[in-house]
Protein backbone atom coordinates (compact mmCIF):
# COMPACT_ATOMS: atom_id res chain seq x y z
CA UNK A 1 0.00 0.00 0.00
CA UNK A 2 1.23 3.35 -1.14
CA UNK A 3 1.80 5.84 1.21
CA UNK A 4 -0.11 9.13 1.36
CA UNK A 5 1.02 12.98 2.18
CA UNK A 6 -0.66 14.79 5.18
CA UNK A 7 -2.16 17.38 2.64
CA UNK A 8 -3.93 14.60 0.68
CA UNK A 9 -5.85 14.23 3.09
CA UNK A 10 -6.45 18.11 4.02
CA UNK A 11 -10.12 19.38 4.59
CA UNK A 12 -10.79 22.92 4.88
CA UNK A 13 -14.20 24.59 6.79
CA UNK A 14 -15.23 27.79 7.17
CA UNK A 15 -18.26 29.07 8.85
CA UNK A 16 -19.76 32.16 10.49
CA UNK A 17 -21.01 32.02 13.82
CA UNK A 18 -24.76 32.68 14.15
CA UNK A 19 -26.88 33.72 17.09
CA UNK A 20 -28.32 30.53 17.04
CA UNK A 21 -24.43 29.19 17.08
CA UNK A 22 -23.70 31.14 20.52
CA UNK A 23 -24.86 30.00 24.64
CA UNK A 24 -25.31 31.96 27.40
CA UNK A 25 -21.68 33.78 27.39
CA UNK A 26 -21.95 34.93 23.48
CA UNK A 27 -19.89 32.63 22.63
CA UNK A 28 -20.04 29.63 20.24
CA UNK A 29 -21.47 26.61 21.82
CA UNK A 30 -18.80 23.48 22.74
CA UNK A 31 -20.91 21.08 21.63
CA UNK A 32 -21.09 22.32 18.36
CA UNK A 33 -17.72 23.09 17.90
CA UNK A 34 -17.52 19.28 18.52
CA UNK A 35 -19.63 18.19 16.18
CA UNK A 36 -17.72 20.54 13.64
CA UNK A 37 -14.52 19.00 14.55
CA UNK A 38 -15.24 15.31 14.26
CA UNK A 39 -17.31 15.96 10.94
CA UNK A 40 -14.41 17.49 9.14
CA UNK A 41 -12.04 14.69 10.76
CA UNK A 42 -14.21 11.86 9.44
CA UNK A 43 -13.72 13.43 5.58
CA UNK A 44 -9.85 13.57 6.33
CA UNK A 45 -10.03 10.11 7.71
CA UNK A 46 -11.98 8.84 4.29
CA UNK A 47 -9.23 10.82 2.15
CA UNK A 48 -6.83 9.70 3.63
CA UNK A 49 -8.04 5.99 3.77
CA UNK A 50 -10.54 5.86 0.86
CA UNK A 51 -12.97 3.41 3.03
CA UNK A 52 -16.01 3.86 5.51
CA UNK A 53 -14.40 5.16 8.48
CA UNK A 54 -15.48 5.53 12.15
CA UNK A 55 -14.59 7.97 15.24
CA UNK A 56 -12.76 5.51 17.53
CA UNK A 57 -11.85 8.05 20.02
CA UNK A 58 -11.67 11.80 20.29
CA UNK A 59 -8.15 12.40 22.76
CA UNK A 60 -9.07 16.10 23.77
CA UNK A 61 -10.63 19.21 22.74
CA UNK A 62 -8.96 22.07 24.09
CA UNK A 63 -10.77 25.55 23.92
CA UNK A 64 -8.16 27.81 24.03
CA UNK A 65 -9.53 31.57 22.87
CA UNK A 66 -13.66 32.14 22.84
CA UNK A 67 -15.48 32.07 19.53
CA UNK A 68 -17.83 35.12 19.32
CA UNK A 69 -20.50 35.75 16.90
CA UNK A 70 -17.75 38.46 15.38
CA UNK A 71 -16.00 35.17 13.96
CA UNK A 72 -15.61 33.47 11.48
CA UNK A 73 -14.26 29.40 12.31
CA UNK A 74 -12.11 27.77 10.16
CA UNK A 75 -11.34 24.36 10.85
CA UNK A 76 -8.31 22.57 9.20
CA UNK A 77 -7.37 18.78 9.46
CA UNK A 78 -5.80 16.43 8.13
CA UNK A 79 -4.37 12.94 8.97
CA UNK A 80 -1.07 13.07 11.10
CA UNK A 81 -0.23 9.67 11.60
CA UNK A 82 -1.39 5.92 10.92
CA UNK A 83 -1.06 2.54 12.24
CA UNK A 84 -2.39 -0.44 10.32
CA UNK A 85 -6.26 0.25 10.16
CA UNK A 86 -6.57 3.44 12.12
CA UNK A 87 -5.89 7.04 11.84
CA UNK A 88 -4.99 10.34 14.18
CA UNK A 89 -6.17 13.08 12.67
CA UNK A 90 -5.59 16.66 13.60
CA UNK A 91 -8.26 19.51 13.75
CA UNK A 92 -7.04 23.26 14.47
CA UNK A 93 -10.01 25.88 14.78
CA UNK A 94 -9.26 28.88 13.70
CA UNK A 95 -10.98 32.06 15.03
CA UNK A 96 -11.29 34.87 12.36
CA UNK A 97 -12.52 38.41 14.05
CA UNK A 98 -14.24 39.59 10.47
CA UNK A 99 -14.01 43.45 11.35
CA UNK A 100 -10.25 43.33 12.25
CA UNK A 101 -9.25 40.66 10.85
CA UNK A 102 -7.11 39.28 13.67
CA UNK A 103 -7.33 35.77 13.70
CA UNK A 104 -6.12 33.38 16.61
CA UNK A 105 -6.09 29.29 17.60
CA UNK A 106 -9.04 28.94 19.05
CA UNK A 107 -9.08 24.84 19.69
CA UNK A 108 -7.18 22.02 18.93
CA UNK A 109 -8.11 18.26 18.50
CA UNK A 110 -6.70 14.83 17.95
CA UNK A 111 -9.24 12.23 16.76
CA UNK A 112 -8.91 8.58 15.69
CA UNK A 113 -10.59 6.63 13.36
CA UNK A 114 -10.91 3.21 12.29
CA UNK A 115 -11.24 2.19 8.48
CA UNK A 116 -13.19 -0.48 6.91
CA UNK A 117 -13.61 -2.84 4.45
CA UNK A 118 -16.75 -3.61 2.55
CA UNK A 119 -17.48 -6.64 5.44
CA UNK A 120 -17.21 -4.36 7.94
CA UNK A 121 -14.04 -5.54 8.88
CA UNK A 122 -11.31 -3.14 9.63
CA UNK A 123 -9.23 -2.38 6.91
CA UNK A 124 -5.16 -1.16 6.15
CA UNK A 125 -4.82 2.15 5.42
CA UNK A 126 -1.70 4.01 3.96
CA UNK A 127 0.88 5.13 5.98
CA UNK A 128 1.15 8.99 6.12
CA UNK A 129 4.34 11.30 5.17
CA UNK A 130 4.58 14.66 6.85
CA UNK A 131 6.11 17.58 5.03
CA UNK A 132 5.63 20.74 6.66
CA UNK A 133 7.48 21.47 9.82
CA UNK A 134 3.66 21.43 11.90
CA UNK A 135 3.36 18.02 9.95
CA UNK A 136 6.81 16.78 11.11
CA UNK A 137 6.27 17.63 14.68
CA UNK A 138 3.00 15.98 15.09
CA UNK A 139 3.59 13.02 13.07
CA UNK A 140 6.77 12.21 15.18
CA UNK A 141 4.99 13.15 18.74
CA UNK A 142 2.06 10.61 17.60
CA UNK A 143 3.39 7.97 19.32
CA UNK A 144 3.45 9.52 22.82
CA UNK A 145 -0.02 10.23 22.44
CA UNK A 146 -1.07 7.41 21.11
CA UNK A 147 0.54 5.45 24.27
CA UNK A 148 -1.88 8.04 26.12
CA UNK A 149 -5.03 7.27 23.89
CA UNK A 150 -4.37 3.04 24.98
CA UNK A 151 -3.89 3.71 28.73
CA UNK A 152 -7.03 6.01 28.65
CA UNK A 153 -8.59 3.41 26.61
CA UNK A 154 -7.55 0.67 29.35
CA UNK A 155 -8.81 2.35 32.01
CA UNK A 156 -12.29 3.20 30.23
CA UNK A 157 -12.64 -0.44 30.39
CA UNK A 158 -11.62 -0.97 33.99
CA UNK A 159 -14.17 1.62 34.53
CA UNK A 160 -16.94 -0.02 32.39
CA UNK A 161 -16.20 -3.51 34.29
CA UNK A 162 -16.85 -2.04 37.47
CA UNK A 163 -20.21 0.24 36.28
CA UNK A 164 -23.54 -1.36 36.66
CA UNK A 165 -26.31 -1.42 34.45
CA UNK A 166 -29.20 -1.96 36.59
CA UNK A 167 -31.76 -0.02 37.08
CA UNK A 168 -31.80 2.09 39.89
CA UNK A 169 -34.94 2.11 41.15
Amino acid sequence: MESKHCIESLTIKTSRVFPNDINNHSTLFGGSLMSWIDDIASISAARHSRKPCVTASIDSIHFIQPITQKDSVCLESYVTWAGNTSMEVFVKVIAENLLSGERKIAATSFLTFVAFDVNGKPARVPKVIPESSEEKYLHETASVRADHRKERRQQSKELADYLKVEKPW
